[in-house]
């Protein structure tokens, strides 16, 4: 389906174009277009359609065209593409993907023409746009006042755009392309200056320099004639050099080229006006790495690589030789150089746990530039477009750590010229060479003198010092690598009164058992045999984890054991180089120590992943509980569930949330552990399980996941699991806008939960099949599913879902018609009153309560119950209810105060400063 305005207002469909019919029918979709997923009023719409003073059934006229707009529509299949006709108060919205709009589209491509450095690839792109032009804007509709000012600013919106076609030939030296389409255009718009002087330009450097002095002559004359002025500067300027016979002034690049310096990093700069809220400074830099030494070289190099424009250096070296202790010391070292922030993704590309998702990490670094989730696209394309954008003026470090191949780097590079990328990888990615310039700084083992250099930071230089032939002699045995350096170093740490030379000793009789046993494998084997026997059986479980972090309760669940004795297991392994502390009671293992660990005991793996799963199951639970007080459990636990010794208690709400969304993806690594193991009954768990941040974020692309849930209770044949997940599923694509999807899913969810006895998974059920049904117009099916609901509801004693339900079927009524049953139905749900009703749905309750009285013709009580709604959404940070009872208050309020929070309130939401 496409929506066109750049031409004859029509909508084309597979099936054909629709039948419109009359011209004020295309004035109304022109104006809905114009303001997409907006509502527009219905006096302004009535300013479109009509030239004077509407005529007294002007209303009623607007209905017509909007019903009949909505059957066209329906025809079309508009719901498959996630349009739908709404009606908001006194106003209607049509919204829709604004991809659909040809109009949209022209902007989008012109916006991405001017950010091209190579002219070739911006004569594509606007090429594109312009081919989107088939006549006139607005054609065959009636352009009242506001069409016509809208139609003019589209038309001034093409000529500029074939303006910037010209000077993207004339800068690859077509000028003879650039005189011709500049030429019709002229023509057209005589007295358009400036298209006039680049006209004349492009004449005279085709060597076509009489033409160029002639339009110029027929220019003056028709501004005489017509307007009676000379010609202006710009005019006589071009009038001027074509007669002198001078060069053109060098038409200036999209962005000026830089040429490298050979300094280690750009000079500090002060910050540039940023594309993204000045508070959301990115920075996802781990800390700087402990007990780095040496690699001057290496760091010169990368100061050197890092010079360029948009550069893309490529720290490359085998497994443990440090590429990321490099990458991150020389980001901390050179922090001042990136004003605008520091972003940082591990890609994992030689990890068994599995790559993240491209789109993963885009959104991970669009968050950190302050892009609100709802605005970050679901392609990988799309995001990585929008992440470019954003980057384009800024002067932003990206680090890319554990890269396996080119194409993922490809993705993740932003777009500006300041901007730089470190990449880390054990392979050479030549094709990053070939493609993006990226200066490969190559990344050895340690030299002897260096290897000692480390020990000696870690061990302290007099204890080096007093054995430097020992010293020298560990430090090729550990061959050259800094993980396995820091590990002996550590052993040798925690053992004062051992000597250098007796572990050199040590580590040569192993070295003689088999001539590859050196390096890493070696020092770990010699480290975890000294490990006390707590801590050696945690490191053999920690090689299970299906996930990149671990806290000591997880470390707890892999082990069998408690959170205390995890705990001092973890500080022994950490003192030991064995596993890493990224923040706070946060620790991960390093890839090789990793595989070395699982290695340990392949045996336990099993019985490690159960317990971890079971872990992460009793954690959600107690944090749904935390984060939604006076929920229902959302299931029963397996039959054959491991409790942990000791659940993670969490203070708060905003705790709780705050777990969900940080182990976010390492329960996405466990739900594809559980599946892989065939524990789909844990798998479907662990997604719903996460249904509070589901409901808070719902446009954070969780319809994927949640698919793999609504499989994996289908392969176990569970009824029940399969009416929850369809519940939250369906729910989640009506909030995208998926209605047709979402009846799909919803549609087979009540009778399901009434097979397993479910009554409360059978109201929820019943309420989000209302709410899609209320969405397309089949009011009577929605007050009998959220009817039915509350009953259910009630007679199971559960406040929470009988306020849910009463609040839907009150708005309902309201929809229908029905001001006075919503507003008794509405004083009901009030009056339940449970203590823990979170204020954000009391919020909604008084915004029905208020629209009910307005539409009862009680003004002054509408007013006071829309100001209180308001008030209680914008006190706890609910921005969506906060529009929504002040967008009902301009209704009937024309007070600054309220238009200045709606505004706040529309920005807030959309992820704007205030």
């Amino acid at each position: 389906m496409e929506f066109r305005l750049l031409g004859t207002v029509s909508v084309d469909t597979r099936r054909g174009p629709l039948p419109l019919g009359p011209a004020k029918r295309r004035s109304l979709l022109a104006a809905l277009l114009l303001s997409a997923n907006t509502p527009v009023p219905t006096g302004r719409l009535a300013a479109c359609l009509w030239d004077d003073e509407p005529p007294s059934r002007a209303r009623g006229v607007i209905q017509g065209h909007v019903s009949r707009l909505r059957a066209l529509l329906a025809e079309g299949d508009a719901e498959a593409y996630g349009v739908e006709l709404l009606t908001a108060g006194d106003a209607y919205a049509l919204r829709l993907p604004e991809t659909l709009v040809d109009a949209q589209r022209f902007e989008e491509l012109l916006t991405l023409a001017r950010e091209q450095r190579d002219p070739a690839d911006a004569v594509l792109m606007l090429g594109d746009a312009l081919a989107l032009w088939r006549g006139p804007a607005l054609g065959g509709a009636f352009a009242g006042p506001p069409l016509q000012a809208a139609a003019h600013s589209l038309e001034e919106s093409r000529l500029s755009a074939v303006e910037q076609l010209a000077r993207a030939y004339g800068r690859l030296g077509e000028h003879h392309r650039a005189a011709a389409v500049l030429r019709t255009e002229a023509v057209a718009h005589p007295l358009r200056e400036s298209l006039s002087a680049a006209l004349m330009t492009a004449l005279y450097q085709a060597g076509r320099q009489s033409e160029a002095l002639d339009w110029f002559h027929r220019t003056r004359r028709l501004l005489a004639d017509e307007l009676g002025i000379d010609p202006g500067r710009e005019l006589a300027d071009a009038y001027g050099l074509i007669l002198r016979g001078d060069p053109v002034p060098e038409l200036p690049a999209a962005r000026p080229q830089a040429e490298p310096v050979a300094e280690p990093v750009r000079p500090p700069v002060p910050p540039r006006p940023a594309l993204v809220p000045a508070e959301a400074h990115a920075d996802l830099l781990p800390r700087a790495p402990r007990g780095f030494h040496g690699r001057g070289a290496e760091l010169a190099a990368l100061g050197r690589a890092a010079a360029g424009e948009a550069p893309v250096c490529l720290v490359t070296g085998p497994a443990g030789v440090g590429k990321t202790a490099l990458a991150l010391w020389w980001a901390h070292r050179n922090a001042d150089a990136f004003p605008d922030g520091r972003l940082f993704a591990d890609l994992h590309g030689f990890s068994d746990t599995g790559e993240p998702a491209v789109t993963e990490v885009l959104r991970e670094f669009l968050l950190a530039l302050g892009v609100p989730p709802r605005r970050i696209p679901e392609s990988a394309a799309a995001a990585a477009a929008l992440f470019r954008t954003l980057t384009d003026r800024l002067r932003l470090l990206v680090v890319l750590d554990n890269a396996r191949d080119s194409a993922t780097v490809r993705a993740l590079l932003p777009g500006g010229a300041d901007c730089v990328t470190v990449v880390t990888s054990r392979h050479r990615l030549e094709g990053l060479i070939a493609s993006d310039a990226a200066r490969p700084v190559p990344l050895g083992t340690l030299d002897a003198q260096d290897g000692t250099a480390l020990l000696a930071g870690v061990l302290g230089e007099e204890r080096v010092l007093v054995e430097p032939v020992a010293a020298r002699r560990l430090a090729e045995l550990c061959g050259g690598l800094p993980l396995a350096l820091r590990v002996t170093a550590a052993r040798l740490a925690g053992r004062p009164q051992w000597s250098l030379a007796h572990l050199a000793d040590e580590r040569g009789r192993l070295a003689h058992l088999a001539v590859d046993d050196t390096g890493v494998p070696a020092a770990l084997r010699l480290t975890v045999q000294h490990l006390p026997g707590e801590a050696a059986h945690h490191f053999g479980r920690l090689g299970h984890h299906p996930g990149t972090h671990f806290d000591p309760y997880t470390a707890a669940a892999l082990a069998g054991t408690d959170p205390l004795a995890a705990a001092r297991a973890l500080e022994r392994l950490g003192a030991a180089h064995l596993v890493t502390e990224t923040a706070p009671g946060r620790w991960e293992l390093h890839d090789l120590v990793r595989l070395y660990a699982r290695d340990l005991d392949p045996a336990t793996g099993p019985q490690a992943l159960t317990g971890v799963l079971d872990h992460y199951i009793a954690t959600a639970l107690a944090a749904a509980e935390t984060a939604q007080p006076g929920g229902e459990p959302c299931f029963a636990l397996p039959a054959d569930f491991r409790r942990p010794s000791a659940v993670r208690d969490f203070a708060d709400r905003a705790e709780a949330m705050g777990w969900l969304a940080v182990e976010r993806e390492d329960l996405a690594r466990a739900v594809t552990a559980a599946r892989a193991a065939g524990l789909d009954d844990r798998a479907w768990r662990i997604i719903l399980l996460q249904w509070p941040q589901v409901v808070w974020r719902s446009r954070d692309n969780w319809a994927p996941l949640l698919y793999t849930a609504l499989e994996c209770a289908q392969a176990v044949d569970d009824p029940y699991a399969e009416s929850r997940v369809r519940t939250l599923l369906g729910w989640v694509l009506s909030e995208e806008g998926r209605l047709a999807d979402a009846l799909t899913l919803l549609e087979p969810s009540p009778a399901l939960a009434r097979r397993t006895a479910d009554r409360l998974g059978e109201a929820t059920a019943l309420i989000n099949l209302a709410v899609v049904q209320c969405a397309q117009g089949d009011l009577d099916a929605a007050l009998a599913n959220c009817t039915r609901a509350a009953t259910l509801a009630r007679e199971e004693g559960n406040p929470h879902t009988e306020m849910l339900a009463l609040l839907h079927l009150a708005r309902t009524h309201l929809t229908s018609g029905a001001p006075d049953q919503a507003l008794r139905i509405a004083h009901t749900a009030l009056n339940l009153g449970p203590e823990h009703e979170e204020a954000a749905r009391t919020s909604l309750l008084h915004t029905v309560c208020g629209e009910a009285h307005l539409a009862l013709g009680n003004k002054p009580e509408a007013l006071h119950l829309l100001e209180r709604a308001a008030d209680e959404a914008e006190s706890t940070g609910y921005d969506e209810g906060a529009v929504r009872a002040l967008e009902a208050l301009l209704r009937i309020s024309g007070r600054a105060d309220h238009r200045r929070r709606h505004e706040e309130a529309v920005r807030r939401l959309a992820g704007e400063d205030v």
